[in-house]
């Protein structure tokens, strides 16, 4: 089984225009197995942009039709935006539809959204990603309705900080926190590529972090493109499994119905 992209959105998520149809020819190309799609959903958020949400009735039909006229099945998986004051409603949505995999990310905290700015405003470098892995221990803690935390760290993204980066010795305890939280109640890491297109050029988590995860005992574990365009469906999956590997995995996860396999790499 060549392994299958974990993180892929469509234009049904409102910040891609990325055509479904293409993806599907792509991954045949690829000779996958299946294809993933994980849209997203943000109960909660700040921002107009994803306040709509995606009609999923007409979601399930459309995907059934297109898995039947491309001849490759397609899961349906969801990126779901963890809010702390919504958690009740994220799992009711949650429940109500037959989900493959969910990504349970945060992309927003204390009312506040990364990618508008405000989350930043009044913080240093420091306060603002300590605040922030914070709300990331909190929804491992007090959540329990995913498969994996998605690109987590990824907060280095949006920071308005000349030097982005940040060294794990510094966070190393509220990070090793989230990873035992992830760890004891059996839920998973994404390994996220979309930071190796970017400026930083380092996957979500950073290298460190995923060696600390694998030194702890975790061993689920996803890889994503995050991809929001069809040029970058794929992009960094082959590199990620190299970086694992290198790092001691010899097996990553791959989920159906919620339930998961292991994928010797």
């Amino acid at each position: 089984m060549i392994y299958t992209d974990h993180h892929v959105h469509t234009s049904y998520s409102p910040d891609s225009e990325a055509d479904i149809k293409a993806y599907l020819i792509e991954a045949k190309g690829l000779g996958l197995d299946f294809v993933m799609f994980t849209d997203h959903i943000d109960i909660g958020t700040t921002d107009e942009l994803f306040k709509e949400r995606i009609d999923y009735v007409e979601y399930f039909s459309r995907m059934k039709h297109l898995q039947e006229e491309y001849d490759i099945p397609i899961q349906i998986g969801v990126e779901i935006g963890y809010e702390k004051n919504h958690k009740n409603e994220i799992d009711e949505f949650l429940e109500k539809y037959p989900f493959d995999f969910v990504i349970a990310s945060v992309h927003y905290g204390d009312g506040k959204d990364f990618y508008l700015g405000d989350f930043f405003q009044g913080k240093n470098q420091s306060e603002s990603y300590l605040r922030y892995f914070e709300i990331v221990k909190e929804m491992v803690q007090d959540f329990g309705n995913f498969d994996v935390v998605g690109h987590l760290d990824y907060i280095t993204r949006y920071g308005p900080f000349e030097d982005k980066f940040y060294e794990y010795e510094v966070f190393e305890d509220i990070i090793d926190s989230i990873l035992v939280a992830l760890i004891q109640k059996k839920k998973g890491l994404e390994l996220n590529t979309s930071g190796l297109r970017g400026p930083l050029g380092i996957s979500f988590p950073k290298e460190e972090v995923l060696k600390r995860y694998y030194d702890l005992g975790g061993r689920t574990i996803t890889l994503g493109s995050d991809a929001h365009f069809n040029d970058h469906y794929y992009a960094g999956i082959v590199e990620g499994m190299s970086q694992l590997k290198s790092l001691g995995f010899n097996e990553v996860s791959s989920f159906t119905k919620r339930i998961e396999r292991k994928i010797i790499i």
